[in-house]
């Protein structure tokens, strides 16, 4: 069987990077380009931050493209209070060599999906929305030629965790997120109800350290530095590994259960702004648009992390 095209959309966070780091490491999957947004941090952070794991990774043939500095029609909000200043702070990062393809992401996303046949590449994206809904809205007829979409955000029973009600991916451009809910494609939403669910508990991370190599030793240390905020805000044994479950389940979608349901975004509301309004109960009369997932197999999630990033 041929490996799985995709495109990754991201705004590094070290969460994201884990990710990256996955899809770079299994060969199920052709990744044919990353797309940097902004989101953890400001653009210019992100794309140097997918460099610098492209480059971790010892991918430097992976084509790394920047993409929106801001969203739609808002001004970024961004989350250094969790991920630090750089997005990736923990572990000393060198300058990385590779350079930024020219071109803009959005360019870069229409362009891939009219040149390969329609529905074979799978859009993955780990941050806002703003690089695909962008796209979207630029190129109307690429909506059509999309396989799927696999993205990390939203939450429901976990409610909000920039907001009371709003999951930060979403939150940062919802007029994205809603063009995209709306555009007809398949979608998998790993919200915040799976992600609380695979933490990193001290013998998951020394896993990764105890693996003896560079990769494994990075996300031993960016571990190490994003879970102390999220241990002390949740009460929790480890921080959530949020966007490597959008790349785990491509590789082992087994390890994952949910629903089919209707997901509207609150657009309008000042007060539940950015919410992912999930129809679980299937309450009302509108049709299901997503695969909202529930709830996965964390033990299976990390022996695959680990089992991959011991691969590089």
């Amino acid at each position: 069987m041929s490996a799985r095209k995709i495109i990754i959309d991201t705004d590094p966070g070290q969460d994201d990077a884990v990710a990256i780091l996955l899809a770079l490491a299994s060969p199920e999957l052709d990744v044919l380009g990353i797309t940097a947004v902004a989101g953890n941090v400001p653009l210019p952070l992100t794309q140097k931050n997918a460099l610098i794991v492209c480059e971790l990774a010892g991918r430097t043939d992976i084509a790394v493209y920047a993409g929106c500095d801001a969203p739609m029609g808002r001004k970024l909000v961004t989350a250094e209070h969790v991920h630090g200043k750089t997005g990736l702070d923990g572990p000393q990062l060198p300058t990385p060599q590779m350079a930024l393809h020219d071109g803009h992401a959005v360019d870069f996303i229409i362009e891939t999906l009219r040149r390969e046949d329609p529905g074979t590449v799978t859009l993955c994206p780990l941050g806002p929305l703003t690089n695909i809904a962008t796209a979207f809205e630029r190129a109307p007829d690429i909506v059509d030629r999309v396989q799927e979409i696999v993205l990390m955000g939203g939450a429901y029973f976990q409610v909000g965790n920039i907001t009371p009600a709003a999951e930060f991916n979403i939150y940062v451009d919802p007029e994205a997120a809603d063009i995209v809910f709306k555009s007809g494609i398949r979608l998998v939403v790993m919200p915040l109800d799976v992600t609380h669910k695979a933490l990193t508990t001290a013998p998951r991370v020394e896993a990764f350290r105890a693996m003896g190599t560079e990769p494994g030793r990075m996300v031993a240390e960016w571990t190490d530095f994003f879970e102390r905020f999220d241990k002390e805000k949740y009460g929790s044994a480890g921080a959530p590994l949020h966007d490597p479950c959008v790349i785990a389940y491509l590789l082992e979608p087994d390890l994952f259960t949910g629903r089919h349901v209707n997901v509207v975004i609150e657009t309008g509301s000042e007060l539940t702004l950015g919410m992912t309004v999930a129809d679980w109960w299937r309450v009302t009369d509108r049709a299901p648009n997503a695969m909202f997932m529930g709830d996965l197999d964390a033990d299976g999630f990390f022996a695959l992390l680990t089992e991959r990033i011991a691969r590089l």
